[in-house]
């Protein structure tokens, strides 16, 4: 899919690219290219001069030929982007792959230059700023704008899962402080808190991408004054979320620790009952050894009561380490 961005009045407007004509009629300061095909390739070439590379999406890339520049003044960044979904199970949240190639010198639009971006897969931080850009006049001027809102978005779209997983961790904490845990609760708590901590690791992990990104954007030096500190704006922004990161981190850390501890709570009670029961069956057990020995006068020959005699005090043996027990509160 090919679609290019134009500003109007300054407000954002997109045209979804059917073939070469009609992307001759637009001069966009954004083109996305979302699984592009080789014919959609071979018209950014001939319409732009732009050749996009062919390890351009590649997962394996070293991680430092993710930023570079061209001869040419092009900008190539390689940067990833949060898909969280919605924290359920079967829904793992991951990072989409996408390359930016940034040509300030374009003669399609010398005074703004292109971005163009290539991704495999819809990137929800996209929709979030076109539908800003749609909404707000002036947000954006040129290519470098497009480039900063979309880490600025990405950032911004972080500190919102950030927040689902703060609520997903109170109801957690709820269940798990409320002291009623059975094992069931506990083994749904625990796939709670690693849902949890998969995503905040994810974030932790695309915000130092992001600020790699961003760096390397700023050392460039194609940013004016006003661009060169809503970068650094952005950068502080993405430490202020690693510390909410790390916070976050801790927190499951006890959930997991509370949650554990009432799972051994649990086992030591089973423990206990088996614990109490071979006590009290001992007495009861050392009777009926000592009755079964083979005396030479056996007792159920010169005594009818022998038997009788014999459970009654077998019974009497066991309950009263079972009354003792009780009285000293063991068996709560």
């Amino acid at each position: 899919m090919l679609n290019i961005f134009s500003l109007a009045n300054g407000r954002l407007f997109q045209e979804e690219i059917e073939s070469l004509e009609e992307l001759t009629k637009f001069q966009p300061i954004w083109v996305d290219l979302e699984s592009p095909t080789l014919e959609e390739k071979r018209w950014v070439k001939q319409h732009y001069g732009l050749s996009i590379p062919e390890d351009a999406m590649d997962e394996d890339i070293e991680e430092s030929a993710r930023f570079y520049e061209e001869d040419n003044g092009d900008l190539h960044i390689r940067s990833d982007f949060l898909v969280a979904h919605d924290n359920e199970p079967g829904n793992e949240p991951g990072t989409v792959r996408v390359a930016f190639i940034l040509n300030l010198a374009n003669t399609q639009l010398k005074s703004h230059g292109v971005l163009f971006s290539i991704h495999d897969e819809d990137v929800p931080v996209f929709r979030l700023l076109r539908m800003r850009a749609r909404r707000a006049p002036g947000l954006l001027e040129d290519a470098k704008e497009v480039l900063l809102k979309l880490f600025d978005a990405d950032a911004e779209y972080s500190a919102d899962t950030l927040e689902g997983i703060y609520d997903g961790l109170e109801t957690v904490s709820r269940q798990v402080l409320s002291g009623d845990v059975t094992d069931a609760l506990a083994g749904e708590v625990l796939g709670a808190i690693a849902r949890h901590e998969n995503l905040n690791g994810t974030i932790r992990r695309n915000m130092m991408d992001t600020r790699r990104a961003l760096s390397f954007v700023m050392r460039s030096k194609m940013l004016n004054a006003e661009q060169f500190e809503e970068a650094r704006q952005i950068l502080r922004d993405i430490d202020s979320l690693d510390s909410h990161t790390a916070f976050v981190f801790e927190k499951i850390n006890f959930l997991m620790d509370a949650t554990v501890g009432f799972i051994n709570i649990n086992q030591n009670k089973i423990i206990k009952i088996f614990s109490v029961a071979s006590v009290a069956l001992l007495p009861p057990t050392l009777i009926a050894s000592i009755y079964g020995m083979n005396f030479k006068f056996m007792p159920e020959l010169d005594w009818s009561l022998g038997y009788p005699y014999a459970l009654v005090l077998m019974l009497a043996s066991a309950l009263v380490p079972m009354w003792y027990f009780r009285k000293r509160g063991w068996l709560k």
